[in-house]
């Protein structure tokens, strides 16, 4: 079984692929002046390019692991999600507040998405 590594740098890759299962990194806004909601909405769009370019798309999400910096902010986050997210399909679902990596950053999102069939 073959592993392909996409947009990777020393340190990490953006998207691998293993046995029919597409993972990206973490994803954190471009613009960390935006709010709860646009940080959201940059991450979860980085997100739909990324399975795109993988060969997928949201509508085949198994799982995703969330990170928030405050659970004051979290409501905020859930209605982008919640606008986002396929009906019907919603992957399985971890978050959790914890400290990113930039102070600035309120959010990061991980996705595992199946490639469709065919």
């Amino acid at each position: 079984m073959s592993v392909s590594y996409h947009d990777s740098n020393a340190r990490m890759s953006q998207i691998t692929i293993h046995n029919g299962t597409v993972y990206l990194a973490g994803q954190v806004p471009g613009d960390a002046t935006a709010d709860m909601r646009g940080q959201t909405e940059q991450v979860l769009a980085r997100i739909d390019e990324l399975l795109a370019r993988a060969g997928t798309s949201k509508e085949h999400l198994l799982a995703a692991q969330i990170w928030v910096t405050s659970m004051a902010e979290f409501d905020a986050m859930n209605a982008v999600w919640d606008a986002w997210v396929v009906p019907g399909r919603p992957p399985v679902r971890a978050a959790v507040e914890a400290k990113l990596a930039k102070p600035e950053w309120k959010v990061e999102i991980m996705v595992t998405a199946a490639l469709p069939e065919g």
